[in-house]
């Protein structure tokens, strides 16, 4: 029957680190106390790293507690600044949606109702003004809307640009 050897580099790195004791070191590498001081002093081990071991421990642990309770109240503060920023700047948006689609349904009446006049020789100067008037509102929603929306772009811009011509056009005949 063979006799299973001790891991002596694990066991001399142990003993060196001097983080356990002689006999904590033998019941975890399944080996004698007795033999395991025996082959130090044989061998020349120091347990001349335990102070370095502590040291470097502790400089650990302190580095983590502070990183994590920096770090976790930066990204705590962080949070709570973009969640309160957001959530105003959410309602602003919201509030002028609220208020452009009021704006429509005023411009859309006006629209309505110069759809249905008719248009005389006594009326005709009263109805360009209303038209030119119903013309700038409907621009002015668009445009409100298409930024209240994020739907800006240079197509976009384009789009109401070449609307408000065509409306002065509309209205220029009128």
């Amino acid at each position: 029957m063979t006799t299973k050897q001790p891991d002596w580099e694990a066991i001399e790195r142990a003993y060196r680190a001097g983080s356990l004791s002689l006999r904590a070191i033998a019941d975890k590498f399944n080996s004698n106390e007795g033999t395991i001081r025996s082959r130090a002093k044989k061998h020349g081990w120091q347990r001349d790293l335990s102070e370095q071991v502590r040291t470097a421990t502790q400089g650990k642990l302190s580095r983590t507690a502070s990183r994590n309770e920096v770090t976790q109240r930066d990204v705590r503060e962080d949070a709570e600044i973009i969640e309160e920023a957001s959530d105003e700047a959410a309602s602003v948006v919201l509030a002028h949606r609220s208020g452009l689609a009021m704006w429509r349904s005023i411009a859309d009446k006006l629209c309505f109702a110069l759809a249905e006049m008719d248009v005389t020789e006594d009326n005709h100067d009263r109805f360009a003004r209303s038209l030119n008037a119903g013309v700038d509102a409907q621009l002015k929603v668009i445009k409100g809307e298409r930024q209240a929306y994020n739907l800006d772009s240079e197509e976009g811009d384009k789009t109401v640009s070449d609307l408000a011509a065509l409306m002065d056009e509309l209205s220029t005949e009128a």
